[in-house]
């Protein structure tokens, strides 16, 4: 049985079951995928059937704004960490499977704080479409 502590803290874990890896869905989502935008922070998502989760997640960054892929991994792992501290936004709230991908457009190197309320603001711009939608 669970306890309150169990119900009441957010599970902060970024397992590899929730980690967009299909070549073929990733196509899809930049095909047919809706998105929400907080600058510089692009969400495209695509309701689609998962197995072992409700969300898949990925994060991308541009090599033609960024040449050093030091500099597109550091950026990944800021917008891979401010998900994962985030995702509780989401993660429960939601009755359909949902393919995400986070899309940095900005040129410039940012800082945590930028990304975190960027991805804060377009989980919960994506979180209002989603529970719009599916009410209509």
């Amino acid at each position: 049985m669970p306890t309150l502590a169990d119900t009441t803290t957010p599970n902060f874990s970024y397992p590899k079951k929730e980690k967009l890896k299909s070549k073929k869905l990733i196509e899809e989502l930049f095909k047919d995928g809706k998105s929400v935008s907080s600058f510089p922070v692009k969400l495209i998502y695509l309701p689609c059937s998962l197995e072992n989760t409700s969300l898949n997640v990925g994060v991308t960054v541009p090599k033609r704004n960024f040449k050093s892929a030091v500099d597109r991994n550091k950026i990944k792992r800021l917008l891979r960490e401010a998900y994962r501290l985030n995702k509780h936004i989401v993660f429960n709230n939601i009755d359909q499977d949902f393919a995400l991908l986070f899309l940095y457009l900005g040129k410039k190197m940012p800082d945590y704080a930028e990304i975190e309320q960027s991805i804060i603001e377009a989980l919960t711009k994506f979180y209002k479409k989603v529970t719009n939608e599916e009410a209509i």
